[in-house]
């Protein structure tokens, strides 16, 4: 019983996103307790914080979820932002390299990128996210920054990653520049 729920949950997901979830199939039908543990993944990677700092969470999901992976994942991680109405320009802007440019979407992307990388200005952001939006959206932003990558590295560990794609953002393909 729980495993069909669980198989219907992830047909949901797919249908909803026109996303792939035969890696969450894969778990489930191997695993039931393995896919109970995949299910409640959401609950750590979707908390957003504030609704003033709903762009910076994005932001930091996206720049989290690109370093792992420039395909499915990240169209994902776009359309979840679109739904949220996070703006399509901002989204755009660091997709193309420019999180710079792209506001608070932007500064969460920075914030994602420097948590994982550790570089210097990583302090600085981790300031400024806490001084404009408080503690709260500080921990979102971490979450986000923490948990993107899980997915791509996931299921290129279990054989379901794919290779680097372009990313639609409404009728707009974008292709995606990594960050060095």
């Amino acid at each position: 019983m729980i495993r069909a729920l669980l198989k219907m949950g992830a047909e949901r997901f797919a249908q909803r996103y026109n996303y792939d979830t035969a890696y969450m199939s894969h778990i489930v039908d191997t695993s039931t307790a393995a896919g109970l543990r995949l299910s409640t993944l959401p609950l750590y990677s979707q908390f957003r914080g504030p609704k003033q700092a709903r762009d910076v969470w994005a932001g930091a999901m996206l720049g989290s979820t690109q370093e792992g992976d420039c395909g499915p994942c990240v169209q994902l991680v776009v359309d979840m932002a679109l739904e949220s109405n996070v703006p399509a320009k901002l989204i755009a802007l660091c997709l193309e390299g420019n999180a710079g440019g792209a506001g608070d979407v932007g500064l969460g992307y920075r914030f994602a990128q420097a948590a994982i990388a550790d570089t210097p200005d990583l302090a600085e952001l981790r300031e400024t996210i806490e001084e404009r939006f408080g503690a709260t959206a500080l921990i979102a932003a971490s979450f986000a920054a923490s948990s993107g990558r899980i997915f791509p590295v996931l299921k290129r560990g279990l054989g379901h990653g794919q290779t680097c794609q372009s990313v639609q953002i409404d009728s707009t393909t974008i292709r995606v520049r990594h960050q060095t």
